[in-house]
């Protein structure tokens, strides 16, 4: 499907003796004398710098270039330098005869404007069949809305149904001869009444309809600018920073600035192995879980400091992981096999242990609404309750590991959890459904997204595997470099977005990766961009990556 090009020469072209468009927002008339590319237009001699395509690529088709800058122009309000600019290329921005069919639609005449679309030169049958629907469609709207009905029948039977198209369209149309009301839902309604459309709609409606090379689609310009700045964002390698920073100007490249890469701060209130650390929702603090049977909640500040606000101390056993409510007032703290506790983060108070009697907790979590929490038990089951410790509910059967990652989705429908050495459970709780994923190799620790869409699953082997887990669960991408012989190796989401993937290791070194379908360290995006053996160490002094990734 197309039409005639617009880049024949202005003395072959109509001249339009009637006023220029002003707008596409004018209801019915024009009001403006044109001075249009019609009546201006004696193109000027060639010169030797003119060519038929633009760029160091020789892509770009110098008519099309200029056709869409003028169409920018006269989208923006600067219609006299959208007039200039197809008076000194010889360019114009449309044909005369589209411009006499645009005028003609905007001006109600409707019989014209059928006979030039016509005469515009569009080769497939089913676009000219299909705008002449559209605009005798109008035409009979607004003869019904002037109360002329045997017009508008004349129009439904004698120019509307022989189109042959939109059979069910044409029998809501005559049901508007019937009944009024009925005519109301079936028209597209405005301010003024509420059958017909502005004729303003209508023709973006017919913009829409028509091939590009006929008429430019609205904003054609700023979208390939967007696109532009889309895949420039994509092929950044360190990208980290907003939309908004991005520039017209250069070429996007974010520099290796925009990851962390240096020490801000070493926190060494714990006596022992710090094994978990996790910042609130809103940045303002962090907590961590030690070897030392202690828990800390430090305060950051404006500038990015951080202070020791309170020390969580009454585990009888090593601490192994903490969990912030939804509204960072309070927090979980685990004890390896033995209780949770909730803490007052302002005060520093334990408000409730839970426990179950001749068994221990293993991990802890909320649900988004912060009225239950949720545990992992030593007997490989998983259990609910309300805050004031009164169970709610208890999921039995191979649901935990007695060590154990536990997370539950942002809508609290799926509960995750190692159910196995080599296997992931995700529970649905509303449909008592279970889907599960299947390693080979042990599974020491896993990160679920804060999206949803993603588990990042850590291995004995020193690998890092990504699943999708959003409908059907796949192996995104695997993930090689850490070292881990001895400890639990955490790896984690950040940056921008989650793009990023980070993963501490035994070496003293952190390691930081982008989401990507498939290679080994530093890669973009998940279903981006792929860059194979690209290694990024930095010496952070710390086995945990959270600190390091989360305060990006």
């Amino acid at each position: 499907m197309g039409g005639v090009e617009d880049d024949e020469p202005a003395s072959k072209r109509l001249k339009l003796a009637s006023g220029r468009l002003t707008g596409l927002s004018n209801g019915s008339s024009l009001t403006e004398p044109i001075v249009g590319s019609r009546d201006l237009m004696a193109r000027p001699p060639q010169s030797e710098g003119d060519k038929d395509v633009l760029g160091s690529k020789g892509v770009i088709k110098r008519v099309e270039f200029v056709r869409i800058i003028a169409k920018a122009l006269h989208s923006l309000g600067y219609k006299k330098s959208c007039a200039h600019l197809e008076e000194e290329s010889g360019i114009p921005l449309h044909s005369s005869a589209v411009d006499l069919f645009m005028q003609q639609v905007l001006n109600g005449n409707w019989d014209e404007s059928v006979v030039t679309l016509h005469n515009i030169g569009l080769k497939d049958e089913n676009i000219v069949k299909s705008a002449c629907f559209l605009i005798l469609e109008q035409k009979f709207f607004e003869l019904l809305d002037g109360d002329n009905v045997v017009d508008a029948l004349k129009t439904l039977r004698t120019e509307i149904a022989p189109l042959c198209i939109n059979n069910g369209r044409i029998c809501e149309l005559s049901s508007c001869i019937v009944s009024s009301t009925h005519c109301n839902s079936v028209g597209s309604s405005n301010q003024d009444n509420g059958r017909i459309k502005p004729r303003s709609k209508l023709l973006e409606e017919l913009q829409k309809l028509l091939p590009p090379t006929v008429i430019i689609p609205e904003s054609r310009l700023e979208h390939l600018v967007e696109q532009a700045l889309t895949l420039q964002r994509d092929a950044c390698f360190f990208h980290n920073s907003l939309d908004k920073e991005m520039s017209l100007y250069s070429d996007h490249q974010c520099g290796r600035d925009q990851i962390p890469s240096r020490i801000l701060q070493i926190l060494e209130a714990h006596s022992d192995e710090v094994w978990f650390l996790q910042f609130s929702h809103n940045g303002k603090y962090l907590a961590s879980s030690s070897n030392d049977r202690s828990a800390i909640i430090w305060e950051i500040d404006v500038n990015g400091g951080v202070s020791l606000k309170h020390r969580l101390s009454g585990h009888q056993k090593p601490v192994s992981s903490v969990s912030w409510s939804p509204d960072d007032h309070q927090l979980l703290t685990c004890g390896v096999e033995e209780v949770v506790r909730r803490w007052d983060v302002s005060s520093g108070e334990c408000l409730q242990v839970y426990e179950k009697v001749g068994l221990g907790l293993v991990s802890c979590g909320w649900f988004p609404d912060g009225k239950w929490i949720f545990s992992g038990i030593n007997d490989k089951s998983i259990c609910m309750w309300e805050l004031d410790g009164k169970e709610v509910e208890c999921w039995k059967g191979q649901k935990t590991l007695k060590i154990s990652d536990l997370e539950i989705t942002s809508d609290g429908k799926q509960i995750i959890s190692m159910c196995r050495p080599t296997a992931i459970l995700l529970l649905d709780r509303e449909a008592k459904a279970e889907r599960v994923i299947e390693e080979d190799q042990t599974i020491t620790s896993f990160s679920l997204s804060r999206d949803n869409r993603f588990l990042l699953v850590n291995l004995l082997n020193q690998e890092i595997h990504l699943w999708s887990i959003d409908g059907n669960i796949r192996l995104v991408a695997k993930y090689k470099g850490h070292r881990r012989t001895r400890f639990v190796i955490r790896s984690c989401f950040g940056g921008l977005e989650q793009a990023f993937i980070a993963c501490g290791s035994e070496d003293s070194q952190e390691l930081l990766s982008s989401r990507t379908l498939s290679g080994i360290l530093l890669m973009r995006h998940a279903g981006k961009n792929f860059f194979q053996d690209h290694k990024m160490k930095k010496n952070l002094k710390t086995k945990s990556c959270d600190h390091w990734l989360l305060n990006v």
